[in-house]
Order: structure tokens, then sequence, then C-alpha cells
């Protein structure tokens, strides 16, 4: 097929590539746009979910009176949790046709578990076994945090498709590798079937680069500006290649875009980009050309720099960079999961002034 057959740039990668692409939003008008040019999966979180409720406020303020209605011991934070549990069960029956056409193993809906709950493994895996329960094509995020490890590995073991989230680095992606091949060894020496199950590893590339750029302004750190673009690239290129080499069954996935290489360089591999829909707008309507560059390395004067000015770029990029126990404690981990909450204590205020306007204001 030449250029011209594809729909846009984006179905190109899909229809000639081992590359997948997933919507990073729930909204239903965006991810019909994602799945008309071939994405097979979406994503949600709470600054998603938020999004999504801000995106279409009349929708969800009725449904939040309506369960304020119907639930007369519910608070906010309840009324909260059952609408984001609704959208992302939107989001999945929008893409239920995918999942059946794809036979279980693509088209599903990932849905962040709480992470408010990033040090209790308990709370994470009967959350993942509950999440898992609400659409047959859910793919429930946990986050990769030292307790979120070993949730990880349990929900694996309980036939929860995971994809680990709230992770940047290589060795956090290498520690999932391992805890999902000891959830699905066990599953298997337990006589269950894993022919279905798909786990995912994201690596954050964006949030990588953005940490770069605060270590250079917090710690005067000179040096070269387009190295820190870099970071996430080369994090994702060698946990692939390392994944690869011991063939875990795990699939790797990119997110938090911030330029255009967070998708051209990862061209032609076998794993997922989860881009949003600003983004697909802009690779459909770019120049660059659709080949593969997954095996092209990043410039080694590129990953040197790095190496030398960023000790956290060493702890990202170097096998044993960090130890479990330290996951927590990484900028872009704490970054993030503040992030993810502060989002969540948005959404529960919105509800709040849904269900129980402020007399004060006209």
């Amino acid at each position: 097929m030449t250029s011209g057959q594809y729909k846009s740039k984006l179905h190109q990668m899909v229809s000639t590539t081992p590359t997948d692409y997933w919507n990073d939003s729930s909204a239903v008008d965006e991810l019909e746009y994602a799945i008309e040019n071939g994405a097979v999966g979406s994503t949600t979180n709470p600054p998603i979910t938020l999004y999504v409720l801000n995106k279409d406020p009349d929708l969800w303020r009725e449904r939040a009176c309506q369960l304020f209605e119907e639930n007369p011991t519910w608070g906010e934070n309840e009324i909260a949790w059952r609408i984001f549990e609704e959208i992302g069960v939107r989001g999945a029956g929008t893409l239920h046709p995918v999942f059946l056409r794809e036979n279980g193993l693509k088209g599903r809906l990932s849905i962040q578990a709480d992470p408010t709950k990033y040090r209790n493994v308990e709370a994470m895996v009967d959350q993942a076994v509950y999440y898992d329960s609400l659409a047959p094509n859910m793919q429930v995020k946990i986050p990769v945090t030292s307790v979120g490890i070993q949730a990880i590995e349990e929900a694996t073991a309980r036939g929860v498709n995971i994809n680990a989230t709230v992770s940047f680095t290589v060795p956090q992606a290498l520690a999932v590798g391992e805890a999902v091949e000891r959830g699905l060894n066990r599953r298997v020496a337990q006589g269950m079937d894993i022919s279905s199950m798909s786990p995912v590893c994201t690596i954050m590339i964006g949030r990588l680069d953005d940490w770069m750029r605060v270590l250079a302004e917090r710690d005067n750190i000179i040096a070269n500006p387009e190295c820190v673009h870099w970071a996430g690239v080369a994090a994702l290129k060698k946990a692939y290649r390392i994944y690869l080499e011991r063939g875990y069954r795990a699939r790797l996935l990119g997110a938090a875009y911030r330029h255009h290489r967070h998708w051209s360089e990862f061209i032609g591999g076998d794993l997922i980009l989860s881009i949003p829909y600003a983004w697909q707008l802009r690779f459909n309507n770019s120049a660059v050309e659709v080949i593969s560059r997954i095996d092209e390395p990043v410039d080694p004067q590129i990953v040197s720099e790095l190496y030398d000015r960023f000790p956290d770029f060493r702890r990202a990029y170097d096998e044993n960079g960090m130890s479990v126990d330290e996951f927590d404690t990484f900028g872009p981990t704490v970054r993030t999961l503040r992030g993810f909450i502060a989002a969540f204590q948005q959404i529960v205020s919105l509800i709040r002034d849904d269900i129980m306007p402020n007399p004060d204001v006209k």
C-alpha cells in the first residue's frame, strides 16, 4: 500500500509495524477518533477523568445528583469514585468491538487504582480484582511503588490484566517484568488459563524529561538543553531492548507526551504508545515519516551528558540504578502520585458543588 491509502500517519504505523497505540483519554469522541485511526486501547486516571468531567459538565452533574438522590448515605467521595468507574466502563464499552475483534488480547480500557493506596498491597489488589469485574475488557493500573510491585504480582496471579503505572525508569520496568513473570507462572502452576492475558508496563517518558528540567533549575546544572528531551526516549529504548533479551511477557508502553520523538523514536517496536488526542492530531498532520526507528540508538554523546550531569538519570537508566525500596522517593514518583491525588480531590470538589451548592454563590 502507498502512504496515500492510509487514513493517517498513526493508521499507517499500526498497519505496517508491530507498534500499537492507545488513546490517552476516555472521552468518547476522542476515543472514537482514535479507534478510527487504528487505536486498540484507552486509558484513564484522575487527571484524565477530571478532563472528561470538565468537557461534558452537564451530563456528569446530572449523574452526580442522581447518585446523590439514590444513595442517601453516600458522601462526595463515594459519588466521585462511582463516576470515575462509570467513565471507565463507558470507555470500555466503546472499545468492546475491538476487544472482540482481537480475541481479548487488545481493546482494553486501562483504569487507575486509587493513588492514595500506593502503600497498601491488599487494598490495591482488592481494587484491581473489583475493577477487573466491571467489564470484560478492563486493564487495571497499579503504581510501581515498593509495595506496588507485590500488588502487580498478586493481581496478575489472580488473572487481572495489569498496567504498571507511575513508572519512569529502567529499574522499575525490570521489576515489573519480573513481577509479572512470577504472577503468570503462579497462575499456570495452579492450572489457570493465561491465554487472554496481556499485561502492560508503562514508562512515562515525558515525566522523566520533566524531572531532568526540574533538576537543571533546582541544582543549577548546565547541560546541552537538547539532552533533557532525550532522557525518556533513552530509558524506554534501553528497557525495550532488555525486555526482548529476557523474553518478558509484559508489553512496554510509552506515555506522557512532550514532543514528536516520544512517538517517532518508537515506531517499529512491539510496544504500545498511549497518545493524547491533541498529539494524535499533531502527529497525523505532521511531516514526520512513518519509518522504524526503534533500533536506532540515542546519540551516545547525549546519553553520556545526561549520565554525567544528572545523577537521577543514572538511577533511571542503569539496570540496578535503584532498589525497589527507593521507587517511592524517586522525584517523578512523588510528583506524579501527588498530581493524581490532587486531581481526584478536584473531582471531589466538583461533585461537592453539584450535590451541595454553595448558598453564598448565585
